[in-house]
């Protein structure tokens, strides 16, 4: 009688195992700006920029340096545009702090986000930022979908920004 209770609880936990690795597969594909998790999301989503090959045609409209704020963050950060659509590309160069959870590549209405915020976590306020989406990798070049509802000229600074702790690690002002 007991064994047949063990297996029983045995392939009933093998069952609900299977469910929540599937359930939390399925939510992870939907909403990958709500998820609450480490960086990089995934290997897979982070392909290196080779501009020749991916935006032959974009033209830059605007791009800066990055400054550091509460973590060393180097680079530069250029918006271009090709065919109607905008982009933020972070250069080869590129490379930010591995310490935070939910970083988050934004747009900032400041053109200097660094010294217009306090230190040591450079918090930022409601309605001066636009999160683009997670960070994908902490170094290297990578690109970032505008929308197209987004005014451009609203927005003069391209920042990293850990979402759950309100820090910015690093802020490029863009320039033309």
């Amino acid at each position: 009688m007991k064994l047949r209770h063990l297996l029983i609880l045995g392939l009933s936990s093998l069952i609900m195992l299977g469910c929540v690795r599937e359930v939390s597969k399925n939510q992870a594909n939907e909403s990958p700006i709500a998820m609450n998790a480490s960086v990089p999301v995934s290997s897979t989503q982070a392909k290196p920029l080779n501009k020749s090959a991916q935006f032959p045609d974009s033209t830059a409209i605007k791009s800066g340096t990055f400054v550091s704020g509460e973590h060393t963050t180097q680079g530069k950060a250029s918006i271009t545009a090709k065919n109607g659509k905008s982009f933020l590309e972070l250069d080869e160069s590129f490379k930010t702090s591995e310490l935070g959870p939910d970083l988050v590549v934004i747009l900032h209405r400041s053109d200097n986000v660094i010294n217009s915020t306090k230190p040591p976590s450079y918090p930022l306020k409601n309605g001066d930022y636009f999160i683009l989406a997670p960070l994908k990798k902490y170094s290297g070049a990578q690109t970032y979908s505008i929308p197209q509802s987004i005014n451009l000229a609203d927005y003069k600074s391209a920042a990293i920004w850990c979402r759950k702790f309100n820090a910015t690690f690093g802020a490029a002002n863009l320039n033309q």
